[in-house]
């Protein structure tokens, strides 16, 4: 318990935390807004808000119980950052919505009755801010017979797009759009339709996919041989398929796109600690959180990176922190105001929570641990044991006192000691709340150690460098503005030979640790984790298909519950099937080469709305026709300024060399990034898009240059979509490496993209 203090006292902890940075996100997306959407509430409301109202819940077992006492821990603990909770805690606690949860499952039954009660129940789940996820595997497979109509059904992947579609039209609480998981048992007959549903960027982008793989699967794998598919329907074989082929399908497609992930179904069900309750078909969005149907989840992480004191890992402030963690999640619990009853019942029936980590690359980078090293695995592994027993028995004095959670007598703790949550420890993403606790997400390894960063005052760009790299680098002595620009370029400093070999081996970043490495401190925290683990692995962009299936078959020998891999750059590969041409064909594309441009041109600029700004496209003639194109696009630089050029130099190489207009306008439309914007014609739907465009209106209307003006004028040619509008597009389709919000970089982590600089985040 901490002392009594005075409100004045309590918030100078809180505005010796928040940086710069954690202020611009919480202002952006937790803090309250008044009806003109001006923010109206400080952090240190926010917090209060939130700390007075969790705490509440001690009333519900004790009458006399000081509550204010309870609200000063719970503050203290978050306006220092040491701990925060799930980002629907933070945004709803002591609001009027109240619902807290940030993950749900719900069944989906095989009738068309239950399917469309699940579309409604996400929609209210996706309203109240939280995420949903689901198995597909009941749903009878594509032309299987349907006794009703006496017609066939249409299989679970084109119900995915129901729900998918429905995804896309619902904002969640003005804050965030919903996500969703969609699994399908890999023994479904449908499995192949349903590991190439994601092949192409633009589609079911409100879904992560992941097989659910079982231990007959994995047995036939390593025999090689067949395994049995089943109609969910009938529960009748109905076939079966060669298990290396369909590993091999999914291999192929995670290579691509980094979808499907796997989880290991058998061995979550292993771990069920309520299987007479139910059993587990899904997990939330991000994997990590397994969940019985109807089940929700309430997750929080703490700050490893305030827990390293003189070299050494602080237990003892660490063990304070589990206790009140634990305290205040079961609180959660109480004070949460459901969407949909029976979610309700049955979160109270098992009373669920999934305390995780934050910071654990930072702890490493003070302890001087490199991140790739049995070290940092034998202590992930001591760390996560520590949590796990703590959080425990934190849980079991709860249950002295409140009672075990209901389910009790039919779960695998009966005849033990009382336990008050079925569930305690996850690995979650930490994506904005990470950025709010300056810490690096989950147990990922750092993304990068110097970071370029737009000032919005004076429009330079400025770098933001690791804390503990730029405090390593002065104290050695190796320190230059010079230096840490180079390393922002580079991204890594494992080559650079002017900084000394320790300091390089200890800051080591994603691309610098092997696959292999990365699953091993998955299993490391996996070990002592009651849930699952959110956890990316990396992949070079050279990778291979067989590095891919080398850490699959790793991450199931190690105990992982599941995996999800990202090759570097695979989101925005173009794969282009070449057809079979005939050989003077083949030899005539050979020799083409680009005509010469004359000394002048003459042509047309026309002005494009994009959701990066105004677009002016300059096409040229030559005496053959269009000849060059030109982009402008308004007063943007770095990626976005520098791949328009790049898109309008091939163009330009294709118009010389004989490609027709219509030829590059089809390559070109329909291509989606993350800030599609409605205009009066019509979507753009991207830069490249806009430029698809702008070729078809040159090609109709060749217009002269009065016209173009007039346009200019009026702006009737692509009108600024209205700001309501484009907020009922995607957030993110997966093509684009720059954040939709601000323009800076998106890292790849956790299940999840995630932008450092203001807080962006979504599941992929």
């Amino acid at each position: 318990m901490v002392m009594s203090l005075n409100r004045e006292e309590l918030l100078r902890n809180v505005k010796a935390a928040i940086t710069d940075n954690s202020l611009t996100v919480l202002e952006k997306r937790y803090l309250r807004k008044d009806t003109e959407g001006k923010v109206a509430e400080t952090p240190e409301d926010l917090f209060w808000r939130v700390a007075e109202n969790i705490a509440r819940a001690d009333k519900n077992y004790d009458p006399n119980a000081d509550t204010e006492m309870t609200a000063q821990e719970f503050y203290v603990m978050m306006a220092t950052l040491d701990f925060l909770p799930n980002s629907p805690t933070l945004m709803n606690a002591g609001r009027a919505l109240q619902q807290l949860s940030a993950c749900f499952v719900l069944p989906i039954e095989d009738s068309m009755e239950s399917i469309f009660e699940t579309l409604k129940n996400t929609a209210l789940i996706h309203k109240s801010g939280g995420g949903t996820g689901f198995s597909f595997s009941r749903l009878r497979p594509k032309r299987d017979v349907v006794n009703s109509t006496h017609g066939v059904s249409s299989g679970p992947v084109s119900f995915m797009q129901v729900f998918n579609a429905a995804t896309e039209a619902i904002k969640q609480g003005g804050t965030r759009r919903g996500a969703n998981m969609g699994i399908l048992r890999v023994d479904h007959p449908d499995i192949m339709d349903f590991i190439g549903c994601k092949d192409k960027n633009d589609s079911l982008t409100n879904f992560n996919i992941s097989v659910a793989i079982t231990e007959e699967f994995m047995d036939a794998l390593d025999n090689d041989s067949e395994y049995a598919l089943y109609n969910p329907r009938t529960r009748e074989k109905v076939g079966a398929l060669r298990a290396k082929e369909v590993f091999e399908k999914v291999i192929e497609q995670a290579w691509k796109n980094g979808e499907p992930g796997i989880v290991f179904i058998d061995r979550m069900n292993d771990a069920n600690p309520t299987p007479d309750i139910g059993v587990i078909e899904s997990t939330n969005p991000c994997g990590e959180q397994p969940l019985l149907p109807y089940e929700s989840c309430n997750l929080g992480s703490i700050n490893l990176s305030h827990l390293v004191t003189d070299g050494n890992v602080d237990w003892e402030r660490l063990e304070k922190i589990i206790k009140t963690s634990v305290h205040f999640l079961d609180n959660v619990i109480d004070m949460n105001n459901f969407p949909i009853q029976k979610i309700e019942q049955m979160t109270r029936s098992n009373r669920k929570i999934g305390l995780g980590v934050m910071g654990w690359a930072d702890m490493l980078f003070q302890l001087g641990i490199p991140y790739n090293s049995h070290e940092a695995f034998k202590l992930g592994e001591k760390l996560m044991d520590f949590i796990q027993q703590k959080a425990r028995d934190a849980s079991d004095e709860l249950a002295v006192k409140r009672g075990s959670f209901p389910n009790y007598k039919n779960s695998v703790f009966a005849g033990k000691a009382p336990r008050r949550n079925a569930t305690l420890t996850t690995i979650a993403p930490t994506g904005t709340i990470g950025i709010i606790a300056g810490a690096s997400g989950g147990i990922e390894p750092a993304f990068g150690l110097v970071y370029k960063r737009a000032n919005v005052l004076d429009n330079q760009e400025m770098l933001e460098i690791n804390p503990y790299f730029e405090k390593t680098a002065k104290e050695m002595g190796f320190y230059s503005e010079q230096l840490m620009a180079r390393i922002s370029e580079k991204g890594s400093i494992k080559e650079m030979k002017e900084i000394p070999e320790k300091v390089r081996k200890v800051f080591v970043t994603a691309h610098d640790i092997t696959p292999e490495d990365h699953v091993r401190m998955q299993a490391a925290f996996q070990r002592y984790t009651d849930n699952a683990v959110s956890k990316t692995v990396n992949f070079a962009h050279g990778a291979t298909k067989d590095d891919v299936a080398r850490v699959y078959n790793l991450a199931y020998k190690l105990g992982c519950k599941g995996v999800t891999v990202y090759r570097d750059g695979s989101r925005d590969l173009q794969v282009l099937n070449v057809g079979t041409k005939e050989a003077a064909k083949q030899q005539e594309y050979k020799q083409r080469k680009p005509r010469q441009r004359p000394r002048v041109t003459h042509g047309v600029t026309l002005l494009m709305h994009t959701g990066c700004g105004k677009m002016y496209v300059t096409i040229n003639e030559d005496e053959q026709g269009a000849c060059e194109l030109f982009t402008q696009l308004g007063k943007s630089g770095g990626c976005t300024a520098s791949q328009a050029e790049a898109v309008s130099r091939l163009i330009s190489l294709a118009l010389r060399s004989g490609i027709s207009q219509e030829q590059i306008v089809n390559q070109l439309k329909g291509i989606r990034c993350p800030v599609p914007t409605l205009t009066e014609g019509g979507a753009i739907l991207s830069c490249a898009d806009a430029i698809s465009k702008a070729l078809l209106n040159y090609q109709k209307d060749k217009m002269s240059p009065d016209l173009f003006i007039k346009n200019v004028e009026q702006e009737t040619l692509a009108p600024a979509a209205a700001p309501e509008l484009q907020l009922n597009k995607r957030d993110f389709v997966g093509s684009c490496p720059q954040c939709p919000e601000c323009g800076e970089m998106l890292e790849f982590g956790e299940g999840c993209v995630v932008c450092r600089s203001c807080g962006y985040s979504k599941c992929w």
